[in-house]
């Protein structure tokens, strides 16, 4: 794939001036070593190189091979948003979205290393940029390419990502709320977490705060926006403040009614540094937590 920049400094090394347009030395080395090529006015240049005021600096990073330990599958994907950089999609719940020892197969990065094969793309290395449990549904994004994947890490303020969450609701809950308290892994296990002050087993600052939707049939449909990214944040803080997702068995959540945690990604929004643009996504809430509030508790 092909960048262009123009230089705006005089006398300054090339590397640095890519560095201010967020291309990391990892990236560099890339180009140096696999095949890319780094141009000022056309002509092949090194790392080293000064630019002048007005010159185009073109980088041409190399293409991503299959990853030999991923196993390419084909499945009907539900894409929502795609472009050159980016490919957006709504992963049903079940899915895990990365693979593991014991499970090589039927996860989303299979099917998105099968997508991205049989439509011939240049890039086929699979960049997974945001992972949902296995059983939360909802908005999934990967990255095309690894620039693109490095550049969607270093946004913070300028990424937003939100879920819907159902509880069950009494007079207590509040209509909207912060909850700001450090997550860390839980005694005695490597899947769970719990909420810690004591800056011990890895914990570290989380942020969520949520905006209640709807009550309905003695459920609590909840807007939850993510500030921080850490394992099962929402669905530690919102049992730390007594509030388990349905279906949550994990952090005291009721099963009664859904065998899985009632949680669902249906909004992100992203700048595209590549297009100039704004990637913004929203899904609505899948059919088996439509019917759960519809249903309601009342049977338990």
């Amino acid at each position: 794939m092909e960048f262009t920049y123009h230089a705006d400094i005089e006398n300054q090394k090339v590397k640095f001036f890519l560095k201010r347009h967020h291309v990391s030395k990892r990236l560099l080395s890339k180009i140096k070593f696999n095949g890319g090529e780094i141009l000022v006015n056309g002509k092949e240049e090194n790392a080293v190189f000064r630019v002048k005021v007005g010159d185009i600096v073109k980088i041409i990073t190399p293409d991503e091979p299959v990853n030999d330990e991923l196993i390419a599958e084909e499945t009907d994907l539900k894409i929502l948003y795609e472009d050159e950089d980016y490919l957006l999609i709504n992963k049903p719940y079940g899915i895990p979205s990365i693979t593991g020892l014991k499970a090589p197969t039927g996860s989303m990065c299979n099917y998105v290393a099968g997508y991205f094969i049989s439509h011939g793309y240049p890039n086929k290395t699979v960049h997974l940029a945001t992972r949902l449990d296995r059983d939360t549904s909802g908005i999934m994004i990967f990255a095309k390419h690894s620039f693109a994947h490095s550049i969607l890490k270093t946004q913070n303020s300028d990424f937003t990502k939100k879920y819907y969450a159902i509880v069950k609701w009494d007079e207590n809950l509040a209509e909207s709320g912060v909850i700001d308290a450090p997550i860390g892994r839980a005694e005695g296990s490597i899947i769970e977490r719990r909420v810690r002050f004591d800056g011990l087993l890895e914990a570290k600052s989380a942020k969520t705060s949520y905006q209640l939707i709807m009550v309905k049939n003695g459920l609590a449909l909840l807007d939850v926006t993510l500030h921080t990214g850490r394992t099962h944040q929402i669905r530690v803080h919102l049992a730390y403040i007594g509030y388990p997702l349905l279906g949550d068995d994990l952090y005291g959540g009721d099963t009664h009614k859904i065998q899985r945690q009632a949680l669902h990604c249906h909004y992100v929004r992203f700048d595209n540094h590549f297009r100039e643009n704004l990637i913004e996504v929203d899904c609505g809430l899948p059919e088996d937590l439509i019917c759960l509030l519809e249903s309601g508790i009342k049977e338990i």
